[in-house]
């Protein structure tokens, strides 16, 4: 399979949205307490809004006809002047997802490989992700790609 990376599309929503929906039930399976099912993550018009913000890059993995098989939701952020924290430009990963019915055919790799190169050509200091304990296999593919746990976010329930 030929994979090619690229800005998403308004014309790729639909697939998009699928795609969300497999991550929020893998999110939902693993915290019913946090997670609603069968829900949207973002009406059509927050997406469309998306997909056109320089700053909040959508990136998607497609096959030789176009179709969508994973994306990455991006956020670049700027640190500046800041009293402790040194002045510093990062992408964040918001969300990548690969399509359930092919992982494991290196797709996320590919996908993050290309989100990696983009965040150095925009001259970013690092790139950062949030992965949720219960998802342990996103964890383990993060750690394969490289990335170590910056932060923990720690919890109680009440």
């Amino acid at each position: 399979m030929d994979i090619k990376v690229r800005r998403a599309r308004n014309t790729d929503m639909e697939r998009i949205d699928d795609l969300l929906s497999q991550v929020l039930m893998v999110h939902h399976k693993g915290r019913p307490d946090l997670f609603k099912p069968n829900c949207r993550k973002y009406t059509d018009d927050q997406l469309l809004c998306l997909i056109a913000d320089d700053t909040r890059p959508i990136f998607v993995a497609v096959d030789e006809d176009d179709r969508v098989l994973g994306y990455s939701f991006c956020i670049i952020t700027e640190q500046k002047n800041n009293n402790i924290l040194t002045d510093m430009k990062t992408l964040y990963i918001d969300d990548l997802c690969v399509d359930e019915k092919i992982r494991g055919q290196h797709i996320g790799t590919i996908l993050y490989e290309y989100v990696k190169s983009y965040a150095k050509e925009i001259g970013c200091y690092n790139l950062t992700l949030n992965v949720w304990a219960c998802n342990e296999s996103a964890m383990k593919f993060y750690e394969r790609c490289g990335l170590h746990i910056q932060k923990k976010g720690m919890e109680t329930i009440l």
